[in-house]
Parts: C-alpha cells; sequence; structure tokens
C-alpha cells in the first residue's frame, strides 16, 4: 500500500443480522488492490434495497466480497493494482462492487468502474451504477426493449424505477409506472411516464388493458413478484416478456400458466451481484456507449430523495425501509 494512504478506514459493519440500528462505525484495515483491481477514496454511496437484504441476514456477499454493505461508490482512484489499463491514479469514477461500498476506501475490479460523468457531482454519479447496470441488463439484454414498444414499471418511484422510467423513455418506448401515492405517480410522470397508476386506488391490470386498448405492454418490470405474478401475465400484449428483479412479496406463487402459452410469454429475471466480473464488464461497456452520452448531455439524471453521512447509514436503511422515499438514498464521505 502506498506509504500515503492511512493503514486503516472507517466503515459501516453489520454487527449481527437485524434492523437499521445493527449498523455501526467501525475501524478496518484499509483494503489494497489486486490484480485487475483499483482503489478508490469514497466520495459517496449508493444505498440499496439488496443492502437491507444483506442485513436482514438473508443475501450473503459473494465469494471473496467484503462483508462490509454498499454495491456502488463514487470517488477518486488512489492505487491500481496489477495489470490495470486503461485508468490513472487521480480519476474520477463510479464503480459497481460486490461489497465493501459503505467505506472510505472500496477495491473495485477496474472494467466494472466509469468515469464520472461530465458536469455530474460525486452524489449524483454514486447513485448509477446499481440501478442502470440493472435496469440495462433487464430491460435491453434479458428483455430486449425496442424503440415503439411499450414498458410497465412497478415501483416506479424507487431508485430502480426512476432509472428504468428515463432509460426506457430515452430510448423510444411508450412506459407505463405504477407507485403508491399521487406525489410519487406525479414524479413518475414527469419523468416520462404517459401514464403513472396508484396502485393504492386503482387496478394496474384494468388500467393497462384501458391505455393500450386492450393489447397489453410488450414488458414489464417488476420487484414485487407474489400476487402481482399472475396480473402481470393477464396485462402482457402477444409476445410479451415479464422481467423479475427481486420478490418483496415472495418468489412462491401459484398461478395458470396456460395464458403464457396462448400469448407465447416469456418469463425471465436476474440478479447482478453473483454474475461474474467479465458479466458486469460487458454491462458496463454497454453503458459507456450508449448511455454515458446521455448522463452527461443531461438528458437522464439520477433521481435523489436524500443523503446522510456514513455514520448515519441507519437512518438512510431506516428511511428506504418506510418505502417514503423516491429515487435513491446516498451516503457521503
Amino acid at each position: 500500500m502506498s506509504s500515503s494512504l492511512p493503514q486503516t478506514m472507517r466503515a459501516i459493519a453489520i454487527t449481527q443480522p437485524g434492523g437499521p440500528e445493527v449498523l455501526q462505525p467501525v475501524t478496518l484495515p484499509t483494503p489494497a488492490p489486486g490484480a485487475g483491481e483499483v482503489l478508490i477514496e469514497v466520495a459517496a454511496a449508493g444505498v440499496n434495497r439488496p443492502d437491507v437484504v444483506q442485513r436482514q441476514g438473508f443475501y450473503a456477499p459473494p465469494p471473496g466480497a467484503p462483508d462490509t454493505p454498499g454495491l456502488e461508490v463514487a470517488g477518486t482512484i488512489v492505487q491500481l493494482g496489477a495489470g490495470v489499463t486503461g485508468w490513472s491514479l487521480g480519476d474520477k469514477v463510479c464503480a459497481l462492487v460486490a461489497g465493501g461500498g459503505y467505506a472510505h476506501y472500496c477495491v473495485a475490479p477496474a472494467v466494472q468502474c466509469l468515469p464520472v460523468p461530465a458536469g455530474m457531482d460525486m452524489i449524483a454519479a454514486a447513485a448509477i451504477p446499481e440501478t442502470f447496470f440493472t435496469v440495462w441488463t433487464n430491460l435491453f439484454d434479458g428483455g430486449r426493449l425496442q424503440a415503439g414498444e411499450s414498458l410497465l414499471v412497478h415501483g416506479g418511484s424507487s431508485g430502480i424505477g426512476t432509472t428504468a422510467i428515463q432509460i426506457a423513455k430515452a430510448f423510444g418506448a411508450r412506459v407505463f409506472a405504477t407507485a403508491g401515492s399521487d406525489d410519487k405517480c406525479a414524479v413518475c410522470t414527469q419523468l416520462g411516464a404517459e401514464r403513472a397508476i396508484n396502485y393504492r386506488n386503482e387496478d394496474f391490470v384494468a388500467v393497462i388493458k384501458e391505455v393500450t386498448g386492450g393489447a397489453g405492454v410488450d414488458i414489464i418490470l417488476d420487484m414485487v413478484g407474489g400476487a402481482y405474478v399472475e396480473r402481470n401475465i393477464s396485462s402482457l400484449a402477444m409476445g410479451g416478456r415479464l422481467v423479475n428483479i427481486a420478490f418483496l412479496e415472495g418468489s412462491r406463487v401459484s398461478l395458470n400458466l396456460m395464458p403464457v402459452m396462448l400469448k407465447r410469454l416469456i418469463l425471465t429475471g436476474s440478479t447482478l451481484r453473483p454474475r461474474s466480473i467479465a458479466e458486469k464488464a460487458l454491462i458496463a461497456n454497454a453503458l459507456r456507449e450508449k448511455v454515458w452520452p446521455l448522463l452527461a448531455a443531461g438528458k437522464l439524471l439520477p433521481v435523489i430523495d436524500s443523503t446522510y453521512a456514513l455514520e448515519d447509514a441507519t437512518a438512510a436503511h431506516a428511511r428506504m425501509e418506510s418505502s417514503a422515499h423516491i429515487g435513491k438514498l446516498v451516503l457521503t464521505l
């Protein structure tokens, strides 16, 4: 390790499985980058739903990943591992990581780093990687979204939702969204949703049938699962695709699969964290080519709900679990 870097750093540890209060500041050895990795001095770190699930004890880090939570960071490269090309000391980057983001220093595979978009601050940059990687690979790789197709985004006011609405709209899709309040629905329409559906007092199946002239939508991006699965299938058009990225209401369902055959539907889904570095590098390359110019031009922008000091990670998790937030929560250092 460079003599100018501290031997230890402050980080947030999950002291035991439980509620937000189990997140505690600790002192840990400053990590060193291995081959193909960079060390980032973290300026900001995004907070994501998988961090909450990990804190609760249900989402262990992949083998070799730090126990410290945090899947995305923005900051400055302060050390290069062996064999790293394309990056230099002092470069401002945001990065997708498999863990370790809630800390003053974080190691990231060099191929999972992207330059901080022109004109963007570190807080906004830290809110990009997890949701943009997730949305891109699920909508465009898995879902094969094309210009002119229609998309329904559940949880439209979440970090994933606000990202999905903007990206799909930018690439020429008709976008619809569900959210849990009129204020959240208003944000969805401001971001580009043609119609936002308040699921507390409207039936999204009926609304989608109405706004598509009975045809249904081509793709649904869902993080709810449970009873939504059968309703999603009802809302899909011929040849439609249901893409699940989480199951907040459960992954076990009993349903009639005949409509899947009759409408030639595809039911798919994915997780991002366990994927190989090579797979994540492909997503990073696609984002750099297709999405980064839109971010630099201000045509896409992560929606930030609120920021918290690193030591206040407990409050950030409490807000995420309240589901009161619109957009992303970010820890600042």
